[in-house]
C-alpha cells in the first residue's frame, strides 16, 4: 500500500482509504510515511490524529476548520480498550472566550466540526505498544436531530456561563454530551475572557471535548457492540 499525499477527490474515496487501514498497526502506516512511531505519547499527545491525518490526505493543517474541508468532514480518533469503549474524551476545539457576540450554534465552530465526523477507533490502552496500536474501521457520522439539539444546548449553556464571566466556575459536570476543560501545553499559558464584572481577565484556555459517554453510546449504536 503506497503512502497517499494528495487529498481525497469525494467521501467515498476518503472513505475507501480509511478502510484500507482497518487492521494496520501504527508502525506499518508509519514506515509507509518514514515515520518513527514514539515510545510514549505524553509528549506526543496529537501524534495518532496526525498520522492518520497525513495518511489520509487532509488539508486543514491547523487552520481551526474541518480536517477535509472540501468535503464537509472532520478526522477523529478515538483510543477505545478491547471491550470497544472509549478511553479518553473527545477534542472538538478551542473554546472562545471573548468576542461570541452574535455567534450561534448554528454558526459556531463546535457545530461546524461536528456536522460530519469520520471516526477512525485506535486499541489505545496504555499496556500495548504505542507502534502495535491497531487500527479499527472506520464511521463516518453525523447527528442526528436528537443528538444535535442536547449538542446545542450544552453549548449554550456553556457559552451562557463564558458570557457572563463564570469561565473558572465550569466544570467537567456542565453538559450532558459537551464539555469545557482547560486546554494548553502548560500551566503557564493564559488567553483572555470575560470575569464577573464584565472585565478583561487572564485564565487558562478552555476547549470544548466530547464527554466519554457520547462516544462510547455512538459507537456501540454503530458497530452493535
Amino acid at each position: 500500500m503506497p503512502a497517499i499525499i494528495n487529498g481525497p477527490h469525494d467521501i467515498n474515496e476518503l472513505m475507501s482509504r480509511a478502510q484500507d487501514i482497518a487492521g494496520f498497526n501504527l508502525q506499518q502506516i508509519a514506515a509507509l510515511h518514514q515515520l518513527t512511531v514514539p515510545n510514549d505519547l505524553r509528549k506526543e499527545k496529537g501524534w495518532i490524529g496526525q498520522l492518520l491525518e497525513r495518511h489520509l490526505g487532509a488539508t486543514a493543517g491547523s487552520k481551526p476548520i474541518q480536517d477535509f474541508p472540501e468535503l464537509g468532514v472532520e478526522l477523529k480518533t478515538i483510543p477505545i480498550n478491547a471491550q470497544g469503549k472509549p478511553l479518553e474524551t473527545t477534542f472538538v476545539c478551542v473554546a472562545p472566550l471573548t468576542g461570541n457576540h452574535g455567534v450561534t450554534w448554528q454558526t459556531c465552530n463546535v457545530a461546524n466540526k461536528l456536522k460530519q465526523v469520520l471516526w477512525i477507533p485506535v486499541l489505545g490502552e496504555r499496556d500495548i505498544p504505542v507502534a502495535e496500536r491497531i487500527v479499527g474501521s472506520p464511521l463516518l457520522w453525523q447527528p442526528d436531530a436528537l443528538e444535535n439539539a442536547q449538542l446545542q444546548e450544552d453549548w449554550e449553556e456553556l457559552m451562557d456561563m463564558i458570557a457572563l464571566g463564570q469561565v473558572e466556575q465550569i466544570t467537567a459536570r456542565h453538559g450532558k454530551y459537551l464539555q469545557l476543560r482547560p486546554k494548553a501545553a502548560n500551566n503557564k499559558i493564559r488567553t483572555k475572557a470575560y470575569g464577573s464584572e464584565g472585565e478583561i481577565i487572564q485564565v487558562r484556555p478552555r476547549g470544548f471535548y466530547l464527554k466519554k459517554a457520547f462516544t462510547h453510546q455512538l459507537l456501540k449504536k454503530h458497530f452493535n457492540i
